[in-house]
């Protein structure tokens, strides 16, 4: 069974949801934040790299690559 909330690292591809809280520094928070993660934003992973790594996400109708030591800190919760 899949857990309702994880982090958007866990996320399979075409898969929504939304952001509940990030543990980053607060620098790259804060970029994260003028890109538009943030708490309740909707989230869509949307693209796969061929070798798994950036993953790109749709946030706020702009796509973003997200290395996944980053987007393992960012716990979400799945539509």
């Amino acid at each position: 069974m899949i857990q309702k909330q994880t982090f958007l690292s866990n996320l399979e591809l075409n898969e929504s949801c939304y952001i509940k809280n990030i543990f980053l520094d607060a620098n790259i928070k804060r970029r994260l934040k003028e890109l538009g993660f943030i708490n309740g934003s909707l989230v869509k992973y949307i693209l796969k790299s061929p070798f798994g790594e950036p993953k790109a996400y749709l946030v706020k109708g702009s796509i973003i690559a997200l290395r996944i030591e980053v987007a393992e800190k960012i716990f979400v919760e799945r539509i």
